[in-house]
This record gives C-alpha cells, structure tokens and sequence, in this order.
C-alpha cells in the first residue's frame, strides 16, 4: 500500500505543477513579442534581489546550467532589457543589469495581467489565497533551504 503522505506530497506538487503551467500560459499571452516567462522570471529576480547579479549565481538560483542562464539573459539583452556589464571586483566575470526599459516592461506586464486578476478576483475567493499564501511561502522557503542543504526537520 502506498505511503498516505507520499501521494498526499505528489498530489500537492502535481496540482502546484498544473497551476504553473496554466499562470505561464497567461503571463506569455501578456508579454511583448519575442519574451517568454523565463526572460520575466530573470527581470522580476533582479528586481527581488537587486541588480548586479552573476549569470553563474542566477544559473544556480534558478537550477539552471549555465548555458541556459547565459542564452536568457543574451535573450534579454537583444531586447534591451538587462545590460551585461564587466564585474569590477573581478574582470573575468560579468553582472548583469536591468535596464529601464527592463523595468518599464515588468511594470507592464503586470498591469496587463489586472484584468485577468480582477477576473480571478471575481471568480475565486481572495481570502482563500490569503490563507494558503503563508502556506506556500513556508514551502518554497523549505524547498529552497533543502536543496542548499540547510533545510532544519520540523
């Protein structure tokens, strides 16, 4: 018989997974051409945590190799959403940063989205989110810790 627990976990990541994959979705149809949900993803990283950011510490951050990190910020550069600047603590690196227009068009696409939130609003309850919100939080800051290996058993 199957541990409880363990599909109680998958049945919570697969339905995590399914939203994922359906905010995308959503967001994509609000972005300007040629942009896709990793290039926001970097954008709203940087604006989290702040400009001035090493591709290899973003790879990381984002679970990504290197390569793939490296081709969405080039992606972003080619629209003139982040720049590329040499490190001056180290000249072999590099630290990428935003743009104004890279902050104009995470604004944007955020105001873009009001009319689907203000249908989500009106379709779901929004206390309902206010209650899971720390729920999440508590699990990405977990998930997070985890895989740095600092992850404390409760």
């Amino acid at each position: 018989m199957p541990d409880k627990r363990a599909a109680l976990y998958f049945d919570v990541f697969n339905e995590i997974g399914i939203i994922e994959q359906l905010s995308r979705a959503l967001l994509e149809a609000r972005l300007p051409g040629g942009l896709i949900a990793p290039h926001f993803a970097v954008i709203n990283h940087l604006i989290r945590l702040g400009d001035g950011r090493a591709p290899i510490d973003m790879a990381r951050a984002f679970q990504v190799p290197k390569t793939t990190m490296t081709h969405t910020i080039k992606g972003l550069q080619a629209h003139d959403l982040v720049d590329v600047r040499p490190n001056p603590e180290d000249g072999r690196s590099k630290l990428v940063w935003l743009t104004e227009k890279g902050r104009q068009m995470r604004d944007q696409a955020i105001a873009d989205l009001g009319p689907d939130f203000k249908r989500l609003a009106q379709g779901f309850d929004t206390d309902r989110l206010l209650n899971i919100l720390p729920v999440l939080k508590d699990l990405r800051a977990f998930l997070d810790e985890d895989r740095n290996g600092t992850a404390q058993s409760g």
